[in-house]
């Protein structure tokens, strides 16, 4: 069944790690690491998107750079083009945006302004979940144990 990415929302909560485009890429991997996810969303302090910097980004940097990249602001190495959802974008449009542009994480905009973020793994928790509730319901169906 599909759902609006809202629904993933208020199973996960609305915080984003988010990144100043001048700070450096150290802080960011220091940031990465703090907070266990594998992307921070580039912003002004007014939640405007203004890129999204990865785990992919960075490694792909380290290996040309020598490990000066490091030391570099964010905006050297941030993707600049982002691709968003809304929360009321399907969890299935969002499985197709994902796969097809080949990206693990979506901010979340809501006028424009950040209100989220919905990893790849997010996805794939609520469909296990989904799958799990639909095999129990089914297995109280079949044996009649309601």
């Amino acid at each position: 069944m599909t759902v609006p990415v809202s629904t993933i929302l208020q199973l996960k909560g609305t915080e984003v790690a988010t990144i100043s485009r001048t700070a450096s890429v150290r802080d960011a991997l220091l940031q990465l690491a703090e907070h266990d996810i594998g992307a921070l969303v580039v912003c002004a302090g007014d939640r405007h998107i203004q890129g999204v910097i990865s785990e992919r980004d960075i490694v792909r940097s380290l290996a040309t750079s020598s490990g000066t990249v490091l030391d570099e602001p964010v905006e050297s190495i941030m993707s600049s083009q982002v691709t968003v959802c809304e929360r009321s974008t399907t969890t299935d449009d969002l499985v197709v945006m994902m796969t097809e542009q080949r990206i693990r994480h979506v901010p979340v905009v809501d006028d424009g302004q950040l209100v989220g973020i919905v990893s790849i793994g997010d996805v794939v928790k609520w469909r296990m979940e989904e799958l799990a509730d639909e095999a129990k319901h089914l297995e109280h169906y079949v044996t009649g144990s309601y």
